[in-house]
């Protein structure tokens, strides 16, 4: 919309980003679409771990690093709440990293969408909450440690670790 004379409503064709951008928020209309946005963002997972220790800085590193430890403050303080949402912010802090503007885009789209549906935190396990948030702390922090150290292997090894774990939950709550 341009004011003045000769101004107007025009219409513009929408770029590639702006269209994807508004897939992903007609995907919020339905609940089902949740479990694929995880399934997604497990797939995009690797990339961002390629890409954060090709391109992470020690300023990056350093904030992945207040992310694990408001992680740590949310295990002792057993507020499973807390923790995943600084969990959220440490994946999405992974995802800036990335100097892939779409990878790092649709990322934090998914999570802003998983985010949103996200109710509350229950046990998914035979596992008590307390000592499957700790596990995933541990988890996170070794994968920071990883990146840290530009150690492919083990860095892809623990992004592995943490979607099969997360999947094992998921599976003992499905056979419930």
């Amino acid at each position: 919309m341009k004011p003045a004379p000769g101004g107007g409503l025009f219409s513009a064709e929408q770029s590639p980003m702006v269209r994807l951008g508004n897939s992903v928020l007609a995907l919020d209309a339905q609940a089902n679409d949740v479990a694929d946005a995880v399934r997604i963002r497990d797939a995009l997972d690797p990339l961002l771990i390629e890409d954060a220790l090709w391109h992470a800085s020690p300023a990056d590193l350093a904030g992945l690093r207040r992310h694990i430890t408001a992680m740590e403050h949310a295990v002792d303080a057993a507020d499973p709440v807390a923790f995943v949402h600084a969990n959220w912010r440490l994946h999405a802090a992974i995802a800036a990293i990335s100097p892939n503007v779409l990878l790092s885009s649709l990322y934090t789209h998914l999570l802003d969408l998983i985010e949103s549906h996200t109710l509350t935190v229950l046990p998914t396990s035979e596992q008590p909450l307390g000592e499957y948030i700790a596990h995933r702390h541990e988890l996170h922090r070794d994968l920071v440690d990883a990146l840290d150290r530009r150690d492919r292997d083990e860095a892809l090894r623990l992004i592995h670790e943490h979607h099969t774990s997360l999947q094992s939950s998921e599976d003992h709550a499905a056979e419930r």
